[in-house]
């Protein structure tokens, strides 16, 4: 039996919790997919049959899937639990460049590639999907799609002044809170980048990532409203973009120590209300 549980789903991806409990050495029947996929092994392992070539999956070695493919699996050792990352070809080929195809099928999962499976996964359990969990999704899939496809990516080979004025049209987006800032995708989409590169572009000039980089300019909004009297921190939070006012919080607590209620008090012009 197999089943499927959604950790996050936007245009471009999808990313699902994938278990099987089937227990066969027989190959199962041809099955085709429209998609690229990135499959990562968290426990137990399979046989997984593609263009001819079999080959053995576990937590060391995964397999990248391609669309139009023919793909059969075999579960002669019992049950499995993967991450299946569903990619739509526009957000592989902006990762991939002009050579999209991959060369090879199987992707060898290194410690490195192992704590950015497991950082995915964590990720996919706070609200932040469309940026925490986005960057996150980016590096695995930049380092999966370097592994397995020959020839030039687009990995690295912006020039540092266009990565420059990149930063600089993100962060005032950013700031003024343009609609399509509202993912990191968007955001990439509406300058006209791949999410990769402008995910890496931050590090590189300001020396935080562009979630991070999110997070202070809403911290400091957030700041600004408490500061001007806000009372309600529910709307706050929906004003600002959070996914609940329980998202703000731990958001804010996280960055500054202090919850919204807590600062609030703090920023109080009443002397009786500051502790």
């Amino acid at each position: 039996m197999l089943t499927a549980d959604p950790v996050a789903t936007r245009p471009g991806f999808a990313i699902s919790a994938v278990s099987c409990r089937s227990d066969h050495t027989r190959w199962s029947a041809p099955e085709v997919r429209a998609d690229y996929r990135v499959v990562l092994v968290r426990r137990g392992r399979f046989r997984r049959t593609a263009g001819g070539a079999p080959a053995d999956i576990d937590t060391a070695l995964g397999y990248v899937g391609v669309p139009g493919e023919e793909e059969s699996f075999a579960h002669p050792a019992g049950g499995d639990t993967c991450t299946s990352i569903s990619v739509a070809p526009h957000l592989w080929r902006s990762l991939a460049g002009d050579v999209a195809e991959p060369t090879a099928q199987t992707l060898y999962t290194d410690p490195k590639l192992d704590l950015a499976h497991r950082r995915l996964l964590a990720a996919g359990r706070s609200e932040d999907i469309d940026y925490a969990l986005a960057e996150e999704l980016v590096g695995l899939l930049s380092t999966a799609i370097g592994r397995t496809v020959a020839g030039r990516t687009l990995v690295g080979d912006a020039a540092a002044e266009r990565d420059r004025s990149l930063v600089a049209a993100a962060r005032e987006a950013i700031a003024e809170a343009d609609p399509a800032a509202g993912t990191l995708f968007g955001l990439a989409e509406s300058l006209g980048v791949s999410p990769y590169r402008l995910s890496r572009a931050f590090p590189r000039h300001l020396g935080v990532s562009v979630t991070h980089y999110r997070h202070r300019v809403r911290i400091g909004q957030a700041l600004d409203r408490l500061e001007a009297g806000e009372t309600s921190i529910s709307t706050l939070a929906a004003e600002l973009g959070y996914a609940d006012q329980a998202h703000l919080t731990r958001t804010v607590r996280q960055h500054l120590g202090h919850t919204p209620t807590a600062l609030r008090r703090l920023l109080s012009p009443e002397p009786g209300l500051r502790r």
